[in-house]
This record gives C-alpha cells, sequence and structure tokens, in this order.
C-alpha cells in the first residue's frame, strides 16, 4: 500500500499525539463549553454579554497550547525549572509596584487590553520546581523536606501579601499532596500544617487547643529525631499558634475575615459579607432535581449573586441545570481526576508522576473548595472553578497543567530522557 505525501505528513503530525489521554482532554474542553455556556446566559442581558464567546476563544487557544504541550518531552522541564521559577517571582514582585486592584487583591498586571494574573502561573512553578526537586532528592529525610517547603515560602508570601488568601491555599495543598506522594512521612505533614489548626482551635475551643499541641507533641516524638527537644519545640509551636493567629488576622483584610467567618452563620451580616452565601444557596436550592432552564434562573438572571460569572458560577449551574446538570459536573471533575491518579501510576518516572499528582492537588483543592463555598460548606476564598469559571489566566493555566499531563501520557512507554 503506498501512502501519498499528505497522508504521510498527517500520520507523522498524529504520531506526536498517539500516546495522550483522549479521554482526559476531552472533558476539560467539554467543561469549557459548557462554561461558555452558562456565563453567556447569565450576562447577556449585561454590557458584559461578550464574556461567553471570550471565554470560547480562550479556551480554544488554551487547547493549542496544552496540545502543543503534549507532544513536548516534560522531562526538558527539569532544565527550565530555576528559569521558570524566577521568572515568576519577578512577576509577583512585579505585581507590587505596577499591579492593578480588583476585588480587594493587587493580583493583576495590564498588558494592553488583557490583564495577566501571574499568581495563577505561580501554581505552574511551584509544582514544576517541586517535580524537580523531590524526583532527585528523598522527601523521606528531613533535609528533603526542609528544602521542598524553602522553595515555596517566597512565592507564598508574595501572594499572601498581594493579598490572594485563595491562591495561597492552593500553594499549600499542592505543596502538601506532592510531598506525600514523594514518600514524605505523614506525621509531619500533620506537624507542617498543626500551627494553622492550633490558631483555629485557639479562638473556637480552647480545650481542643491544648489536647492538639499535646497530640503534635507526641506526633514530634515518634516522628522526630533527637525526641525531647522535637516534642518540646512541637508543643510549643503549637502553644504559641494561637497568640499568633491574632496578628495573623490582623493583616487579613476586613472583607477576607467575613469569607473565612461568615459561612458558618451567613445570616449574621445578610446584606454584607453573608450575602454571597445567601444568595447562592437560594438560586442552588431552587433549581430543584431539573433546574428552571437555560436563562430562566431568577437569581442569576436578575444579578442577585455578585461574582457569578467567576467565583460562584456553580450557583449559576445549579439554578439554570438542577440538581442532574449539578452532578453531571462533578462527574466530570471526577472523572478528570480519576484520570490524572491512572497517569500518575504509571508515569516512567518520578518527576512526570510528581508533575501530575501537582497538577491533581490544585484541580481537586480547587472543585472542592469552590463548590463547597457556593453551598455554605467552606470559607469564601475566591477560588475559581477550573475551566468552568470566567478567568483569562486561570483558564489558560488549566490547559497548559493539563499538556504537562498530557505529556507524561503520551511519553510513558518511549525511551527516558537523559540529561
Amino acid at each position: 500500500m503506498f501512502l501519498t505525501d499528505a497522508q504521510k505528513q498527517w500520520r507523522s503530525l498524529a504520531a506526536g499525539w498517539q500516546g495522550i489521554d483522549w479521554v482526559l482532554l476531552a472533558l476539560p474542553v467539554a467543561l469549557t463549553a459548557f462554561g461558555s455556556v452558562v456565563i453567556h446566559s447569565i450576562q447577556r442581558n449585561t454590557d458584559d454579554g461578550h464574556y461567553g464567546l471570550n471565554h470560547v476563544v480562550l479556551g480554544l487557544i488554551g487547547l493549542a497550547i496544552a496540545l502543543w504541550v503534549s507532544r513536548s518531552r516534560y522531562e526538558h522541564l527539569r532544565n527550565w525549572q530555576w528559569i521558570i521559577y524566577g521568572i515568576v517571582n519577578v512577576l509577583l514582585v512585579a505585581v507590587m509596584f505596577i499591579g492593578t486592584v480588583g476585588g480587594g487583591a493587587q493580583s493583576w498586571i495590564a498588558v494592553g487590553s488583557f490583564y495577566v494574573q501571574p499568581s495563577e502561573f505561580a501554581k505552574l512553578s511551584i509544582i514544576i520546581t517541586l517535580a524537580a526537586m523531590l524526583s532527585r532528592r528523598d522527601a523521606s529525610t528531613l533535609w528533603g523536606v526542609g528544602s521542598a517547603i524553602a522553595v515555596i515560602i517566597l512565592p507564598w508570601l508574595l501572594v499572601f501579601i498581594q493579598p490572594d488568601l485563595g491562591t495561597s491555599l492552593v500553594f499549600g495543598a499542592i505543596t502538601l499532596a506532592m510531598l506525600y506522594w514523594a514518600n514524605c512521612n505523614p506525621g509531619w505533614l500533620v506537624l507542617f500544617i498543626s500551627p494553622l489548626v492550633a490558631a483555629i482551635m485557639f479562638h473556637m475551643l480552647l480545650p481542643g487547643w491544648l489536647v492538639w499541641s499535646l497530640a503534635m507533641g507526641l506526633i514530634a516524638w515518634f516522628t522526630l529525631p533527637w525526641r525531647w527537644f522535637s516534642t518540646v519545640v512541637a508543643t510549643a509551636i503549637n502553644l504559641v499558634s494561637g497568640k499568633l493567629g491574632d496578628v495573623v488576622w490582623g493583616l487579613l483584610e476586613d472583607y477576607q475575615k467575613d469569607r473565612l467567618v461568615l459561612f458558618l452563620d451567613p445570616d449574621k451580616d445578610p446584606l454584607g459579607g453573608g450575602y454571597h452565601l445567601i444568595q447562592s444557596r437560594i438560586a442552588i436550592g431552587a433549581g430543584k432535581l431539573w433546574g428552571q432552564g437555560l436563562g430562566q434562573g431568577t437569581q442569576t438572571q436578575l444579578n442577585f449573586i455578585p461574582e457569578q460569572h467567576t467565583d460562584f458560577i456553580f450557583s449559576a449551574v445549579g439554578e439554570e441545570w438542577g440538581f442532574v446538570g449539578s452532578m453531571v459536573v462533578i462527574l466530570a471533575y471526577w472523572l478528570i481526576c480519576f484520570r490524572l491518579v491512572i497517569i500518575a501510576q504509571n508515569a516512567k518516572d518520578d518527576f512526570g508522576s510528581l508533575l501530575v499528582v501537582g497538577v491533581l492537588a490544585m484541580i481537586v483543592f480547587q472543585v472542592v473548595v469552590n463548590i463547597g463555598m457556593t453551598m455554605g460548606l467552606a470559607p469564601i476564598t475566591g477560588i475559581p472553578l477550573p475551566w468552568l469559571s470566567y478567568g483569562r489566566s486561570a483558564l489558560l493555566t488549566n490547559f497548559i497543567a493539563l499538556g504537562m499531563v498530557e505529556s507524561v501520557a503520551n511519553f510513558r512507554h518511549r525511551l527516558k530522557f537523559t540529561d
């Protein structure tokens, strides 16, 4: 059988994608298309009716980037890790001086009519840098864990002082998941987050704070060297964290404090900090089983829900598409995560596996927190819903992350790259 030149060129082009996970690729594309429909529905009677079209166009650009990244060898990222890390940190510093304020945070840099949010791309930088470090250095040692945490501190602080609490929490989730996958002692991970838990318990349950501090001392005794010293230090840190929590609390903006507290009882401030959540729950409940229909939701069409095309888009899904539509969206995210786990398990090296786990942690945390906050199960932290929410930098970040994962899947059976 003889092939024409066009057929040979097509086969050569298609060979570059022969190993990618097409199911994993199709699901985010479907979510992006569905997101554009929802965004257009809730914005069509406003001056921002073009947002739905913009979402589609940027989604197509993101898909093209993902396809290009997927046929490029992911191993090369190890050679670029510090360059990517440096560029992202320079951009995060630049935001402090030339950034644009929006939603109470100085997080965007204006590039013509396009607003770039460096903190979104910093997520990818964190994933790449940690994957490279943990693939070379054993996370079962304190030196390996300490080195990884030390690298994260700078970008985390730069994002936190913007202030962008949601993204800084995503950094923490990525770090914990990747350390766990790299065989870090689970007890160390508990000790790592223990000061935060102690600070919360100090204000909510004082006896629990004391018990927690003593429990952290026991974990240090059984998992750390220099038992007596480590136990005393771990216990002291958790005891002191209660008071330090007051200091950190004072650094937060008023709207951030409301987001963290009012989800427990939004009726305390129904016209202020609790307004978002009350309206969101009304919208989701009004959707019932099958929803009120596209463009028929009262809460969404009358703009009762602020930021409903970005952080609160799941409220619009719940009202117009009902319980069934909401469950289909959740199922799509579950399938994406399931495919990511399979790719992580079958990756040919630790670097690729860690890349996938970092992306998995980023997506899982954002989905759980975003959907949870719309239903009053989590604080309002300003985290978008991947591929569904409107947000240019976030959408591009998610598609680039998808491309990195597909590259790991694409090259999992091929010869190992050598530096």
